[in-house]
């Protein structure tokens, strides 16, 4: 049974930073891109931060939101993706999921992606 935890989210202030987590198991996770993307109140959940499976694109794939600001990275031998995320802001609140697509590219359509956590609240205060 695939599972995907993240962890890492919390209360922060504007212009700090969070670091959040997504551990796999169940999957070949070296064989799997992994997604983070987030939902916020009144809005349609939206793609942020990718990581291609064989990390293809280097840095990653950003939304242009949170470019320069998040960075999206693998650790297979942890079966973890991290986002670390700096100089949050109250529009970055919201809930972040993490998400896994078997041999994917990183791609920001999140039908594209087989299995999803279940979510940790970021909530940045002003």
């Amino acid at each position: 049974q695939v599972q995907l935890v993240e962890s890492g989210g919390g209360l922060v202030q504007a212009g700090g930073s969070l670091r959040l987590s997504c551990v796999a198991s169940g999957l070949r996770f070296d064989r799997y891109a992994m997604g983070w993307f987030r939902l916020a109140p009144g809005k349609e959940r939206e793609f942020v931060a990718a990581i291609s499976w064989n990390n293809m694109y280097r840095n990653g794939n950003y939304a242009d939101a949170v470019k320069g600001r998040f960075t999206v990275s693998k650790d297979n031998a942890k079966a973890t993706v991290y986002l670390q995320m700096n100089s949050l802001t109250p529009e970055d609140t919201a809930v972040y999921y993490c998400a896994a697509d078997l041999w994917g590219t990183g791609t920001t359509v999140d039908t594209s992606y087989d299995h999803w956590g279940q979510g940790t609240q970021v909530t940045v205060s002003s």
